[in-house]
């Protein structure tokens, strides 16, 4: 059983990094530590949906680890 919760972990991390390895992938290194901070723009269309699916993958991550550290 301890099995099938690693393997969906393992599973679950790398799509996680997939994921915000995409969203960071517009930005520059200098707004990455906190330059260009002028311009606010709102999320739309398929950058909010990429957001929306990382936070679900995100608290499926924790789930599946708390229930195999329970579990076990």
């Amino acid at each position: 059983m301890t099995n099938v919760f690693l393997i969906l972990e393992i599973i679950l991390g790398l799509i996680l990094i997939i994921l915000i390895v995409l969203q960071s992938k517009g930005t520059g290194l200098g707004s990455t530590f906190g330059g260009d901070m002028g311009f606010y723009g709102t999320k739309r269309g398929a950058e909010k949906m990429l957001f929306v699916f990382t936070i679900i993958v995100a608290v499926l991550f924790l789930v599946n680890s708390l229930a195999g550290v329970i579990l076990s």
